[in-house]
């Protein structure tokens, strides 16, 4: 909680260290310098239950939304397995999201509901780092499953710095095609459109129903400068994230986002479900 309020950071990255790419390793030393990694992890690199549970409970985190990641040429191979032990030690607070890449599963069905046996709450698809677009046809049948199961989809939508990137492939026009033959699945836009396609970004949200927009790894203090004068009603679909361990902490984003906001003229109703409501809602969360 924050202030009485759900916070709920939906876009949070822990992993074995060794597992990690020069890149992203050199990428949190870079962003994440208020991050204690040292003590949330033992000296071979793995995470600590126990620390990370107690590190995020100081945050506010109420829900913390772990992602796994199959991106061998850019930053690693992060799989789901590696954060049930954190889902073990609170399974209130961490809750762990899919990912998939085409290049490595097939059939992409079968291992969506595998991950979600294993008690993925939400599918990420990483179009940037895995080298594929979101609507190839060969990611059909995982929305198909994801639809027919209420299952919400994450999607990459901005660009990144990590080596092997292919940014073109963030570009929200490229689901389309995936909104016209999937009209019941929840897509959430990680990342907020970041870099070219933020007023892209802004429209499908604001024009879709079944679509958010979070906005993970933006620094709060530019959301105004991002989003202009639709910030106001982006309010009403914005999910809150940090991009874990590459911020300065959970809360400070939090602090930021909520000054951010309340700048443009959202009620207090709307803050508190940026922070937490509306991650609650798009994902089932209590």
């Amino acid at each position: 909680m924050i202030d009485g309020r759900l916070l709920v950071d939906a876009h949070v990255h822990i992993a074995k260290l060794p597992t990690l790419s020069a890149a992203w390793q050199q990428w949190m030393r870079t962003f994440g310098q208020g991050v204690p990694m040292a003590d949330l992890h033992d000296a071979d690199g793995t995470p600590l239950p126990a620390a990370m549970d107690e590190y995020f409970a100081q945050q506010g985190a109420d829900h913390v939304l772990v992602f796994a990641e199959y991106s061998p040429k850019t930053t690693g191979l992060q799989p789901i397995e590696d954060v049930l032990p954190l889902v073990a030690a609170n399974p209130d607070r961490f809750r762990p999201v899919a990912n998939l890449n085409p290049h490595l599963h097939y059939p992409v069905a079968a291992e969506v509901a595998r991950q979600v046996g294993l008690g993925a709450v939400a599918l990420k698809i990483h179009p940037v780092h895995g080298g594929f677009e979101a609507r190839d046809r060969m990611l059909y049948p995982a929305y198909a499953w994801a639809e027919q199961h209420g299952l919400p989809v994450i999607v990459h939508c901005g660009t990144s710095v990590f080596s092997g990137s292919v940014n073109s492939y963030a570009d929200p026009i490229l689901l389309d095609e995936v909104f016209r033959d999937f009209p019941g699945l929840t897509v959430v836009l990680a990342h907020g459109g970041r870099g070219w396609w933020y007023e892209q970004a802004a429209f499908v949200a604001l024009t879709r129903p079944n679509v958010w927009l979070e906005v993970s790894g933006l620094p709060p203090q530019r959301l105004p400068d991002y989003y202009g004068r639709s910030l106001r009603r982006l309010a009403d679909k914005m999910i809150f994230g940090t991009d874990w361990p590459g911020v300065p902490g959970v809360e400070r984003n939090a602090r930021g986002v909520e000054k951010a906001l309340a700048g443009a003229g959202c009620t207090a109703e709307q803050v508190a479900a940026v922070l937490g409501g509306n991650a609650a809602r798009a994902f089932g969360l209590r």
